[in-house]
């Protein structure tokens, strides 16, 4: 037969769409023509099969041999498809039987020996196979990240031999297997010793999914404190596991399946440009903040931060998703985190300590203070001031905090009831927010004249109540209380509209 037909994923942002491999073979001068808007990393894939095709013993065909990507409109690129390629041309040289291809779908870059290497995106890939209800056939370096799709049929091959083999006899590929989970581990709130006020902010922003921002003088432990929040939170569920190994597989920085359900903790330096925290590229990879994914996002020192960079943040931490559009493709990854960022109060870092240290201006402190958007600002619901601690409390004598573990239980508890209303506090729909947060005549007036008085945005009153919320959550309240609210206010102190210092 002269037409045979393969089936392979490509890779577009976090979706595997399925690709078919046409290659037909006719008379006239040897030569190989591609088409399907093939990129040059595949356009490559001739000389690779030619080689890996004549190191395994079969014959190249000697005749015109034509190989067809469907759909021709979408972007074809790296050497993922070789393998299919070079089943496709055996197939339709007689050398394999065609129609045992028809149940496969096949992943993996050949070398000129033969031997099978890993590419991007193979657990998507996997998913998408599943669906389809075929099996996917993958190298052995994308075997334990495929195997994590849990109702996928992979079968590892080393090589095209292999893989040959295995179409005759399917027992002759092994199936792949998970990597044992080797969880690392996480930082200890009870080495935190002190700071009771920016602890206990930790735990309601762990508990409801809220951003943070801590501001205080430099040394007095902020960035200690970000690092403990991962510590706080759950283990992430199979679907949000799959969702961020997803991204963590296409992002080129490949997928340690050990750290399964370990949820991801990213810290960008300040001089990350907008692309990389949005993403970007050709093709288009996700940034940091698709990488967090169910995750935490740290940004240190923030006005340090470009204001371009900086802005790229605010769609993301209302809508959950990032869409980086190029002239010849749009792709929109995921990008649910949470945001923890650190401050100084003012550019020598001083402003408002003990000490009274700080010589800045307050023409100075609001430049220094105004590289941080106000509607950035607004979007994080809990600003915390962190003070220098006295020397006597860093002796080694000091009894340790609350360690992580008892603090992630109560956190967990918070969470579950939240999730029997859909969602937690910080994603909560804005009709299932009014239904779990009415407040009582003095309540409301009460949150009114914080508004008034703080200059709140409509914006910022809505997270107002959504911390209340969580805060009676960890109370184990079924209403909204006026120490809940009185607290969650507590935490709007620091917005830009008060004008004073922490």
């Amino acid at each position: 037969m002269s037409l045979a037909l393969v089936h392979s994923r490509a890779r577009a942002g976090v979706d595997a769409p399925l690709v078919r491999v046409e290659v037909h073979l006719s008379g006239g001068l040897p030569s190989t023509q591609m088409v399907g808007l093939a990129e040059v990393s595949v356009r490559e894939a001739r000389d690779r099969v030619r080689a890996a095709l004549m190191c395994a013993r079969f014959d190249f065909p000697q005749r015109r041999i034509t190989l067809n990507l469907a759909p021709a409109d979408l972007p074809k690129e790296g050497g993922r498809f070789d393998l299919a390629i070079a089943l496709g041309i055996l197939a339709a040289s007689g050398q394999i039987d065609p129609q045992s291809l028809l149940r496969f779908e096949f992943l993996g870059e050949l070398g000129l020996t033969g031997e099978l290497r890993p590419v991007d995106g193979a657990l998507p890939a996997a998913i998408a196979a599943a669906q389809a209800g075929r099996t996917l056939v993958v190298p052995p370096g994308n075997a334990a990240e495929a195997a994590l799709a849990e109702h996928a049929d992979v079968r590892v091959a080393r090589t095209l031999l292999e893989c040959c083999a295995g179409l005759v006899k399917e027992d002759v590929l092994p199936r792949a297997q998970r990597a044992e989970v080797c969880a690392a581990p996480l930082a200890d709130l009870a080495d935190v010793r002190g700071q009771p006020y920016a602890r206990r902010a930790l735990e309601v922003a762990a508990a409801g999914g809220h951003h943070l921002l801590l501001i205080g003088s430099p040394g007095c432990g902020k960035t200690l404190l970000a690092s403990r929040l991962p510590g706080l939170l759950p283990n992430a569920s199979e679907e949000e596991a799959l969702q961020h190994a997803a991204i963590a597989s296409v992002s080129g920085e490949g997928l340690d399946p050990r750290r399964w359900r370990q949820r991801p903790f990213r810290s960008p330096h300040h001089n990350a440009s907008p692309a990389a925290l949005a993403g970007g590229g050709n093709p288009p990879r996700p940034g940091e903040i698709s990488l967090a994914h169910h995750g935490v996002l740290f940004l240190d020192e923030l006005p340090e931060w470009s204001r371009s960079a900086l802005e790229v943040l605010r769609e993301p931490l209302e809508g959950g998703h990032v869409r980086i559009a190029r002239a010849a493709r749009s792709v929109a990854y995921p990008a649910r985190f949470q945001l923890v960022a650190a401050m100084n109060p003012c550019p020598c870092g001083w402003a408002g300590d003990r000490s009274n240290r700080c010589l800045c201006s307050d023409e100075r402190i609001n430049r220094y203070r105004a590289r941080v958007s106000g509607p950035l600002l607004d979007r994080i619901d809990l600003h915390v001031n962190v003070p220098r601690m006295e020397a006597a409390e860093l002796r080694q004598t000091t009894p340790l905090g609350e360690p992580s573990a008892a603090v992630r239980a109560r956190v967990e508890a918070a969470r579950q009831r939240q999730l029997q209303r859909g969602a937690l506090n910080a994603h909560l729909p804005a009709a299932a927010l009014r239904s779990c947060t009415s407040l009582t005549n003095d309540d409301q007036e009460l949150l009114e004249q914080a508004i008034e008085r703080l200059q709140l945005s409509a914006r910022a009153m809505h997270r107002i109540l959504r911390v209340a919320r969580t805060i009676a959550d960890l109370a184990g309240s079924d209403g909204i209380g006026t120490p809940h609210l009185m607290e969650a206010i507590g935490y709007r102190q620091l917005d830009r509209g008060t004008g004073s210092s922490p």
